[in-house]
């Protein structure tokens, strides 16, 4: 995209000089013209493209074709072009505000913060992403030009380095005739096929739990699309597994999976009793997760230190108290260091288990004779959740419905133990389930488009607003040199010093605005 930008708009800036000065037209042209036009193919160690000429005439005649509708399409973009740049500028402005939006916009833009870190398969994502982004924003240069009478030369795919992109290349004296209203239309609009562009993903998104209806399952419960091997809970869930609640609330959607994860994470670190209004249905939370344990096993343990009012265990190991039941007389409090893998597989006691408003259930607190119900003891950034799932591959087991049945063979339950918010991003999942038993490919399928839509929304939605930035080489500045066209009440010396004042201020700000978004303020992934 810059390198298109780059060949491109060093003729508009000579085209610009020459408008702008008053001065003759230049026959010379950087861009390749009909007669003796270089269309051979480039490669370098770091460039290399693939120019096409196959294309010209079906987009030139359908561009002449429905030249009129086109034309009132791409005026509509005109529009469209110049107000994002007045909104960019507005943006860029506010850099100075003493809390400028960089992070909240670089996560609307791009989907996630710029330190979290992508994978392999949100980099092929993105990577193809692109590409389609590209095309279609060329493929709108190259319609409006066609609306305009002009002829694009060829097309051409090219991948800097890593980055893939793409250009058209135009005839030099054509593009020069053009009137400055005509050319806005042809500058504006790739930024216009990039906003629809993202229109249509949004719209897609929308329209994609009814599309998939008839063979998937909408906001029932996630679905396990992939559990990588350095996931936490890898051994733990497989592909195809339904995760149903998260500490006895029920998950529907991967955001709330995200979300209450983060709500839980927030309430240990705080360590304090709440109640909890999520994801409709009113929810109690107690810090009295309890495991009865064998009291030879707690006699074998070592014994706590006390270090600053907090126990401390050596190693991995996890400092344990013995919690006196309402129904048990109160016994003396013991501090054991004990081995947390180990103690979740016992059997649970307390308070502080899955409780729901609709049952009033509650785990009991007495253990069994020659037990002890022993509470580990909390520390900031380790969390003991307890996960519940089905392994919905069996054809064994029903379907997961609203009447869960913790009980039931086909459930499983587990207790997880250390960072939330780093285990609730490890593992891929889904809201679309399978109506039937399918193979990884079709349960991966809806997946697969979902994340499609979602990137290429983001990718276009950022080539929209890096091309109208005020900035050299990108569309921003061929829109702004257009523009200042209408100023006529300037001469054009101080027209073409408003220009270069204006690009200079953009790529200074456009520096800092991508400075503190990538390097300033980022919250540290945890």
């Amino acid at each position: 995209m810059e390198i298109s930008g780059r060949r491109m708009r060093r003729f508009r800036m000579r085209f610009g000089r020459n408008r702008l000065a008053g001065g003759d037209n230049d026959d010379g042209s950087v861009l390749p013209t009909r007669n003796g036009g270089n269309t051979e193919n480039e490669a370098s160690c770091c460039y290399c493209d693939l120019k096409l000429t196959m294309f010209n005439e079906p987009i030139f005649r359908l561009g002449r074709r429905f030249s009129g509708v086109m034309k009132i399409w791409f005026s509509i973009g005109l529009g469209f072009g110049v107000a994002s740049l007045l909104l960019v500028t507005l943006f860029l402005l506010l850099q100075f505000h003493p809390k400028p939006l960089s992070n909240r916009l670089a996560s609307a833009v791009f989907g996630f913060s710029p330190s979290t870190r992508v994978s392999l398969s949100g980099f092929v994502y993105v990577f193809v992403s692109t590409v389609i982004t590209v095309l279609v924003h060329e493929l709108g240069h190259a319609l409006a030009a066609a609306s305009e009478g002009i002829q694009m030369e060829y097309i051409a795919v090219f991948i800097a380095a890593i980055f893939p992109g793409g250009l058209v290349a135009f005839d030099h004296d054509l593009l020069q005739s053009l009137p400055s209203f005509n050319a806005l239309r042809v500058y504006c609009a790739g930024i216009w096929h990039n906003a629809v562009f993202c229109a249509l993903c949004a719209f897609g998104l929308f329209l994609l739990p009814v599309m998939l209806s008839p063979f998937y399952k909408h906001g029932e419960s996630l679905v396990v699309v992939d559990v990588p091997s350095k996931s936490p809970l890898f051994g733990y869930l497989s592909p195809g597994d339904a995760i149903v609640s998260l500490d006895g609330i029920w998950v529907h959607k991967p955001s709330e999976w995200l979300e209450l994860s983060a709500i839980l994470d927030k309430q240990n670190t705080e360590t304090s009793n709440a109640s909890l209004n999520n994801l409709g249905g009113s929810r109690r939370f107690h810090h009295g997760k309890d495991y009865c344990v064998p009291i030879p096993l707690v006699e074998e343990g070592l014994k706590g230190k006390m270090v600053e009012n907090r126990y401390v265990c050596p190693g991995d190991l996890t400092p344990f108290l013995t919690m006196p039941c309402s129904d048990v007389v109160a016994t003396k409090e013991v501090s054991v260091c004990l081995d947390a893998k180990d103690i979740v597989k016992l059997n649970k006691c307390g308070d502080g288990w899955v409780t729901t408003s609709d049952t009033g259930d509650k785990s009991g607190c007495v253990c069994s004779q020659g037990e002890m119900c022993l509470q580990a003891i909390q520390s900031p950034g380790v969390s003991w959740t307890e996960i519940a799932y089905v392994r919905s591959s069996s054809q064994d087991c029903p379907r997961v419905s609203l009447e869960f049945n913790t009980s039931s063979s086909c459930v499983g339950t587990f207790v997880f133990v250390g960072d939330l918010i780093a285990m609730s991003r490890s593992v891929q999942l889904t809201a679309y389930q399978p109506r039937w038993l399918l193979n990884y490919f079709v349960k991966s399928f809806p997946d697969i488009i979902e994340r499609s839509l979602t990137c290429t929304f983001h990718v276009s939605l950022a080539l929209v607003l890096l091309n109208s930035l005020p900035v050299y080489y990108l569309d921003g500045e061929s829109i702004l040199e257009s523009s200042l066209q209408y100023f006529t009440w300037l001469s054009p010396r101080k027209k073409k010093k408003a220009l270069q004042l204006c690009l200079f201020g953009g790529s200074l700000l456009s520096l800092l605005a991508f400075f503190r978004i990538f390097f300033i303020g980022l919250p540290l992934s945890r």
